[in-house]
């Protein structure tokens, strides 16, 4: 086999948190990219696929291991790579031909009239003749995401990264977009050598690449990597090309894969809870009880108009507190799951209730907390001092907003959001 163009070399990523603790995003991930690979990364929200990405381009290093690009290690952005991002990332002030030729500002080789030269051949190559001149908030967001890609393109990569480049399009220009690259890498009109693409849609990747590799999450691993040999263009209504996506939902919806078993040792960092808000699991519940019998979850995503981003927060969150049983990509009610949709307003506040007590120790903690209390009543910040901790300070934020929205749900405790207090509500004599 030929030289691998990247190599990854055992590689860990760790963040140092509050109170000597740390949070190990990246575990021993190793993994290799050949020349014409188009390999999209996929797995969980949170589960590092960015952090592995910028650790490829050398924007971060690794706690532990080792990149080698040809062959080669050393630190600091790598030359012979370049980056798209999601956020389009252009310079207001610039002019799509500026921002285009700045992917060029440290190649010595070529003077000015060359590299202007060079950034005209490629905004005609991505479809923006005519906007040379124009400014990004002229432009509308597939038009900004096309500069976005000139940048990257112009500078002839080896290698193109690509974090989740389609994730802000409309659903339209999100296509267009998709098939103008797929021309540009499968004709060969780019030297480029290899992409990889981070990405949430699993349709996507099976539309796109020609490997995926799927990570875990909490902390990240390399759980599944798989050949896409299907003929470009495909068909997304062939029936090879659809099985291979469920081959992927299946993946991604294991327990292995989606950190989804909640059974927690309390002498261990707290399981993190997936972002999903009690209204949209209630629906979601209500909505497999409709169905009546056991789905596939790519139907239903597909159905539901939800790509993974969305879907799998409550799917995790169902799973969590018992209510769905996931096998092989399908999903079913549990009879306390039918129990649940079946029931009351108020009994299913108490089914939750159960549930949420029973499996999920970040609620009860606040719960026993409060209850430990003379007045039932503390501080939100102490709570997210301690899932600060264990989260690191964003997230920390995010699972608060979730163990709050849970324990109001139930009937757990009250928050007061003008004096930033969560609180026992006593009941009237």
């Amino acid at each position: 086999m030929a030289e691998a163009l990247i190599k990854l070399d055992h590689i860990f990523k760790t963040y140092d948190l509050p109170g000597n603790n740390n949070s190990t995003v990246l575990s021993d991930i190793n993994l290799e990219i050949q020349e014409g690979e188009f390999v999209a990364i996929l797995g969980p929200s949170g589960s590092g696929k960015s952090t592995l990405l910028r650790i490829i381009a050398g924007l971060v290093e690794p706690s532990q291991g080792k990149v080698y690009y040809k062959n080669e290690s050393g630190e600091g952005f790598r030359t012979g790579m370049s980056m798209v991002f999601q956020s389009f990332a252009l310079f207001p002030w610039l002019t799509v031909l500026e921002n285009v030729k700045l992917g060029l500002k440290n190649n010595h080789s070529l003077d000015e009239k060359q590299k202007e030269e060079k950034a005209i051949e490629i905004i005609d190559m991505i479809g923006l003749d005519g906007f040379e001149r124009a400014y990004p908030k002229e432009l509308s967001g597939g038009m900004k995401q096309r500069v976005g890609l000139g940048r990257a393109l112009v500078m002839e990569p080896d290698l193109l990264l690509m974090d989740e480049p389609f994730s802000a399009l409309d659903v339209l220009t999100a296509e267009n977009l998709k098939r103008d690259l797929l021309e540009l890498w499968m004709e060969k009109r780019i030297p480029t050598k290899s992409i990889i693409m981070v990405t949430h849609g699993i349709e996507e990747a099976v539309y796109m690449a020609n490997r995926a590799v799927v990570l875990s999450r909490d902390p990240a691993r390399v759980v599944a990597n798989i050949p896409i040999n299907l003929p470009h263009w495909r068909d997304k209504q062939d029936r090879m090309f659809t099985a291979l996506v469920d081959k992927i939902y299946s993946i991604l919806t294991t327990k292995e894969v989606g950190a989804a078993t909640y059974k927690e040792d309390k002498t261990k960092k707290l399981a993190q809870l997936p972002n999903a808000r009690s209204g949209a699991l209630t629906g979601f519940i209500e909505l497999l009880e409709d169905i009546g019998q056991k789905t596939d979850l790519y139907k239903l995503g597909d159905q539901l108009n939800l790509d993974l981003e969305d879907l799998l927060p409550i799917v995790e969150a169902a799973s969590m507190l018992q209510l769905v049983m996931i096998k092989e990509g399908d999903i079913e009610l549990t009879p306390i799951g039918k129990a649940f949709a079946e029931a009351t307003v108020l009994e299913r506040k108490e089914i939750f209730r159960e549930q949420a007590l029973q499996r999920v120790g970040s609620l009860n903690t606040v719960f026993s907390a409060l209850n430990s209390k003379s007045n039932g009543k503390m501080p939100e910040e102490f709570f997210l001092n301690i899932l600060t901790r264990h989260f690191g300070e964003e997230e920390a934020q995010n699972q608060l907003n979730t163990i709050i929205d849970w324990g109001r749900y139930a009937e757990l405790f009250a928050y007061d959001e003008h004096v930033g207090q969560l609180f026992l509500e006593k009941e009237e004599d």
